[in-house]
């Protein structure tokens, strides 16, 4: 499987982080360009994207750090760069299962300085 390289900026923030060939990845990469306003729950960033894809078997109720996942229940992209409420034990853990479609190449805590509401745009590299 081969990593297809995208660009997340919001603001000054700016990571490189790549999408896997699933499914759900395929669908997200033909869907690029992406812009849309950052939410923020913990540590995590989410919006909604013009997808609608079904859980997969990439799906996982607890992540890692970095992880990229596209929660179904939302139509949403998840940037995992920390705890969210739901998370024990230093663990990741998203509000229900998400697929996890990438990963964050570069620092992902650096995702904390984007308020809600910054505009976050995702484009091929």
């Amino acid at each position: 499987m081969t990593e297809r390289t995208i660009i997340i900026s919001a603001g000054s923030v700016e990571v490189t982080a790549s999408l896997d060939e699933s499914p759900t990845g395929s669908a997200i990469w033909h869907a690029l360009p992406i812009e849309e306003s950052a939410n923020t729950w913990g540590d995590e960033i989410y919006f909604g994207i013009p997808i609608e894809v079904d859980i997969d078997e990439s799906a996982r109720e607890v992540v890692e750090l970095g992880d990229i996942g596209y929660w179904p229940p939302g139509n949403a992209l998840c940037l995992f760069f920390g705890p969210t409420p739901l998370s024990v034990s230093g663990e990741i853990r998203p509000a229900s299962a998400v697929n996890v479609v990438g990963v964050i190449h570069d620092d992902p805590t650096v995702l904390k300085q984007v308020p809600p509401g910054e505009l976050v745009i995702i484009t091929r590299a």
